[in-house]
């Protein structure tokens, strides 16, 4: 029948519109801002960088290994290694970035530089209200910027966070079973007297 499609997708915006008023759930608009939906967890953004603890710097995951630079197809990491060491989440010694910035305008949001990380130090973030009134420095994003709290991360993907936790957990574990059986293994071992030896001294 000829108009036979217009006529269903007018009944199914008819249902719609008439069940909206009775379910919330059939709502296609919200009244943004003040109402916001739930983003999906598999949402994604751009990147920012991890911390554990209360200090934004002393607690960053990263070590400046710099491999997630290398890796960025439009090359708008930037990264500057510290020329000392600081003690990282499991208390040894690791370099960290003294700069860190990425150029958002230009970032594509693969998620390469998080696949790459072996550190668990940089993740995709879901806040997408980044407009700004200049284009070129305002985004441009420092280490100041990007630095957010595991918390905030276990907030945004719960799922993944506790992966990430469970993971760091078993490695900071056996990291310390590692040093604990490190000062028995360094005794040195008692030496026996041969029979050979002990007849040739008397």
């Amino acid at each position: 029948m000829i108009g036979s499609g217009i006529l269903k997708g007018m009944a199914v915006t008819a249902r719609n519109f008439v069940g909206s008023y009775f379910d919330k759930e059939r709502l296609i608009t919200v009244q943004y801002p003040e109402e916001r939906d739930p983003l999906p967890e598999n949402y994604r953004n751009f990147p920012f960088l991890v911390y554990d603890g209360d200090d934004s710097q002393a607690g960053l995951r990263c070590v400046a290994c710099k491999i997630c630079e290398k890796e960025c197809p439009p090359q708008c990491i930037y990264i500057v290694k510290s020329e000392n060491k600081k003690p990282d989440y499991m208390g040894k010694p690791q370099f960290y970035p003294k700069i860190f910035d990425i150029d958002i305008s230009v970032c594509m949001s693969c998620q390469i530089c998080v696949e790459v990380c072996p550190f668990e130090a940089i993740k995709m973030d879901k806040d997408f209200e980044l407009s700004r009134r200049e284009r070129f420095d305002a985004l441009l994003m420092r280490k100041d910027d990007l630095a957010k709290s595991n918390d905030y991360y276990r907030r945004i993907s719960p799922t993944d966070a506790a992966g990430v936790d469970a993971k760091l957990a078993a490695a900071a574990e056996a990291a310390a079973k590692k040093k604990a059986a490190a000062p028995a293994a360094a005794k040195p071992a008692t030496t026996a007297t041969s029979p050979v030896s002990a007849r040739a001294s008397s």
